[in-house]
């Protein structure tokens, strides 16, 4: 995969706090659009990348994917989605895919004095994968490496019904000082390519940075 990067970044907002995020995607990867201030904005710009994933289809199969996809915006915003991007590529001839979300979320009050401890308790008492504190540039986090069941919209499988199907994941939750935490999350279904995409998620963490609203970086403490 190429090593060519863009950078970008949210404002996680709390208590009258702010915090900048930032962090760097690798080349190759097609993002949704976000920041948009009507549906019919979003729509056009949907179908626009719609051709640009898939430049070889019909207007109805651009169309259908780019209805697809503005399903998920409901989604989106309930989960305070500020990211969300996916990158198609071939490993070992094979083609995968993975999916890289990045949301901000409220840290529960009682969590606050101990939010790390409080999330590794949290995401080990579901006992759905691998739950680790660990130490990044920025600072402290937690990260979780599991599996969940996802399912193809009926829409699109070949039996008229939602088919389910497994997708490996790897989430890292990092506190911020407003009483926040900024989530990564990357998804695959495509085991062929989780070296490549762990890895690849890998340089994406290591990459968030922090900064006050005078450009002071921030660096995390325990």
């Amino acid at each position: 995969m190429s090593t060519v990067t863009s950078e970008t970044g949210s404002v996680s907002v709390a208590d009258g706090e702010s915090v900048n995020v930032r962090w760097i995607m690798p080349e190759g990867f097609f993002e949704l659009p976000m920041d948009v201030e009507s549906t019919d904005e979003l729509a056009e710009q949907l179908v626009e990348l719609a051709r640009k994933v898939i430049p070889k289809g019909t207007p109805d199969m651009q169309y259908q994917w780019a209805a697809l996809c503005a399903g998920n915006y409901d989604a989106f915003v309930e989960a305070s989605i500020q990211y969300a991007g996916f990158v198609v590529t071939e490993v070992d001839g094979i083609r995968c895919t993975a999916t890289v979300h990045v949301s901000l979320m409220d840290i529960a009050e009682q969590a606050r004095y101990n939010p790390i401890g409080a999330t590794v308790g949290a995401l080990t008492g579901l006992d759905r994968g691998d739950v680790q504190e660990i130490s990044l540039p920025c600072g402290p986090a937690v990260s979780w490496i599991g599996t969940r069941q996802a399912a193809i919209d009926a829409t699109l499988a070949p039996s008229g019904h939602d088919e389910p199907f497994w997708t490996s994941f790897i989430q890292v939750q990092v506190p911020l000082p407003n009483g926040t935490a900024v989530v990564l999350e990357m998804v695959t279904p495509s085991q062929e390519g989780w070296d490549v995409f762990s890895s690849m998620f890998a340089g994406i963490v290591k990459s968030l940075t922090l900064f006050d609203d005078e450009g002071n970086m921030l660096e995390l403490s325990a």
